[in-house]
């Protein structure tokens, strides 16, 4: 008997060759709509839907494949002799072969102004109906969800048949690619009914590529996107320049772009295991650059660079004075292109930074579970910034204090920074207790303390870290305030003359 593939796609990639092939190789054609009109337009013959079902096309489409004479044909098992004589009693004829992909609903909700009319036009019903039935059935009917697989396909059916695990292969892919489909359109309708952590909580991420290893070379690893990715991503980056991204690379890469979008003005961040280690803002990049660079001159080396705008030649040159395993930026300039790619392993990514909206959420793992928060969007515009001390903040004080306040959220907790001059002098990242933290910036920032601010990402239990902040030369703190001893600090800062903010919000990460 002859066999019958089912093809109904919206991405018509490689169709007319797929359905050539099956034609010679003897399958009757079925299709719908525009799939139906481009397999005619080849001069292929096909049958519609609606000979089959015996039922028109109706609702604009909205129902034409639900019918039995469509899912009896694929969910019938063909070794129960039950099954085959009710499709005779009906005549129902088996469907041997499914080619379907659904109504671009990622697209189409990731469109400008996209009404909610529109996308839920966009939610496909048939489509992932007919591959979870075909799928379910994969010892029997062959699935395919992805043109990318056409070939293997066919090159299957000229061998005498495809093999059980290639049939259960095509039908793994098909039930991902329908829970990849169904939770973009669950995230839509949560965003669209505003609850942010529902009763389940689905996430879909798409492979970008797998990685040479990951933390370590023992462990394997791969890189994901989200199906649907907000604001600035790394996930989206364009990579011009050098060999291929580690998970390293990527975790430090996207630190350094968390801490670079920031800031409006000229910026350069330095960032060595996820965490910064040095950042200027200027008037021009090579002079944010150059501040960056002087804040620490000895982590800087193998680092990974972020820079908020095009790097000129003038940057460019003064970047490949050193060993810099990423340079990340918007733009390259041909002349900055020109300089860097003579360093074959220098990777360069240019990442798209006018998203400027940051993802709602902040996901982490732990041994069976998920932590989802909302992304810390705490900035001090707007905010009423409390002066603790009986010194107010001069004005360079404040901006300064302003820079350290953005730096040291992106710190690990217990987390300092030291800051003067539109550029930090040294972090202290991690450390068990906060002044221990406080001691490891100021060794870094050495004498150029003197006159600097000090940003704490939480409050100071005990007035050691004034002491030791006084004793480095520090002039201004901004500190979050709000422990029960906040007094003792205050008496600490008046005692040495030091101005203290307090913010009202910490910015702990762990």
């Amino acid at each position: 008997m002859k066999k019958r593939a089912l093809l109904s796609v919206s991405n018509k990639l490689g169709l007319t060759e797929f359905a050539k092939q099956l034609h010679d190789l003897d399958y009757e054609l079925v299709s719908t709509g525009g799939t139906k009109r481009t397999i005619e337009e080849a001069g292929i013959p096909v049958r519609s839907i609606s000979e089959v079902t015996e039922f028109p096309e109706i609702m604009d489409g909205r129902v034409k494949t639900l019918h039995p004479s469509v899912h009896g044909g694929l969910l019938a098992k063909r070794s129960y002799e039950s099954h085959m004589k009710q499709l005779e009693e009906l005549d129902i004829k088996t469907i041997d072969l499914v080619a379907v992909n659904l109504y671009p609903f990622k697209e189409t909700i990731a469109k400008e102004g996209v009404s909610e009319a529109d996308a839920i036009e966009n939610i496909d019903i048939g489509g992932p109906t007919m591959l979870r039935a075909a799928a379910k059935s994969f010892e029997d009917v062959a699935v395919v969800v992805n043109p990318s697989d056409y070939e293997e396909v066919i090159a299957g059916i000229q061998e005498g048949g495809l093999s059980f695990e290639t049939r259960r292969k095509l039908a793994a892919k098909v039930f991902r690619h329908t829970a990849n489909y169904d939770a973009m359109i669950a995230g839509y309708f949560s965003e669209l009914t505003e609850e942010p952590y529902p009763e389940t909580y689905t996430v879909t991420y798409e492979k970008v590529q797998s990685l040479r290893y990951g933390e370590n070379p023992h462990q394997s690893a791969a890189f994901y996107k989200k199906a649907n990715v907000e604001g600035t991503s790394l996930a989206e980056a364009e990579q011009l320049n050098g060999k291929e991204l580690s998970y390293n690379n990527i975790q430090d890469a996207n630190a350094a772009l968390e801490v670079v979008l920031e800031f409006h003005q000229p910026a350069a961040v330095a960032v060595k295991h996820m965490n910064p280690c040095g950042v200027g803002v200027g008037e021009n990049l090579y002079d944010a650059y150059v501040k960056a660079y002087e804040g620490d001159p000895v982590s800087i080396f193998g680092g990974i660079v972020a820079l908020n705008r095009e790097v000129d030649g003038e940057t460019a040159a003064k970047l490949k004075e050193i060993f810099l395993e990423i340079i990340i930026a918007p733009s390259f300039s041909q002349e900055a292109l020109d300089l860097l790619t003579t360093k074959k392993n220098l990777r360069l990514l240019k990442v798209d930074m006018k998203k400027a909206d940051r993802p709602a959420h902040k996901l982490a793992t732990v041994n069976g579970g998920l932590l989802v928060q909302d992304t810390d969007e705490g900035s001090l515009d707007g905010v009423d910034l409390e002066v603790a001390t009986e010194r107010e903040p001069t004005e360079q004080e404040m901006e300064d204090m302003k820079l350290g306040w953005k730096v040291v959220k992106h710190v690990k907790s217990n987390a300092i920074v030291v800051a003067k001059g539109d550029r930090t002098l040294g972090v202290g990242a991690g450390q068990m207790n906060r002044v221990g933290a406080a001691k490891i910036a100021f060794e870094q920032a050495g004498e150029k303390a003197a006159g600097s601010i000090m940003a704490s990402d939480a409050f100071f239990p005990m007035p050691d870290t004034v002491e030791a902040a006084a004793e480095a030369g520090v002039t201004a703190i901004i500190q979050p305030g709000g422990s029960k001893r906040d007094q003792d600090s205050i008496d600490a800062c008046n005692k040495h003359g030091i101005a203290m903010v307090f913010t009202k919000m910490r910015h702990f990460k762990h």
